[in-house]
């Protein structure tokens, strides 16, 4: 198996940037609007851009949370190993608001179906828009698009996309692991 990097640290930078202006485009000041980072990929993405909008663009009241999805997937039997929970952490009302899912790479999209199952039980939003970094557009086992993408990429089923993130692997990077 071989890694053939796909976006290394500055290229992530410079999309990291883009994602943030398209939000600030169609959100304005945030003020109907939530980001909702998916558990366990999606928490370093939601983060960056988080942290992007307050300090470099000065989006004053911006609200993020984080949503554990592992109950909501319908392959959550069906694995030989129990997957591990994380934490959901929404500590405000999504009734009539805006939101933003955020994940890291967009496949075959059912983990976007069990979000979109989860968020419900935290209320009705007004609309859902889905972001992620990576979108690997070739696929997809559900109807399910990205309203912004950092990268799309054509990867074949057996090659995996890896997202390293500096924060737990040292250094910012995307790789397409071939076999």
């Amino acid at each position: 198996m071989s890694n053939k990097t796909l976006l290394n640290s500055k290229d992530i930078e410079i999309i990291l940037h883009r994602l943030a202006c398209q939000l600030i485009e169609n959100h304005n000041d945030f003020s109907d609007t939530v980001l909702i980072g998916l558990q366990p990929r999606g928490t370093f993405l939601a983060n960056r851009l988080s942290n992007l909008l307050t300090t470099t663009y000065n989006i004053p009241k911006l609200q993020k949370g984080l949503l554990d999805i592992t109950f909501y997937r319908d392959d959550f039997r069906r694995r030989d190993e129990p997957l591990a929970a994380t934490s959901t952490d929404i500590n405000f009302l999504i009734e009539d608001k805006k939101v933003v899912i955020i994940d890291d790479v967009l496949y075959s999209g059912r983990s976007v179906r069990a979000a979109l199952t989860a968020i419900q039980s935290y209320g009705r939003p007004k609309n859902i828009e889905l972001l992620v970094l990576i979108d690997r557009r070739f696929s997809r086992h559900l109807p399910i698009q990205p309203n912004y993408r950092g990268r799309q990429v054509d990867a074949i089923n057996e090659e995996k996309v890896l997202v390293s993130w500096k924060e737990t692997n040292g250094k910012d990077a995307v790789y397409i692991e071939q076999k």
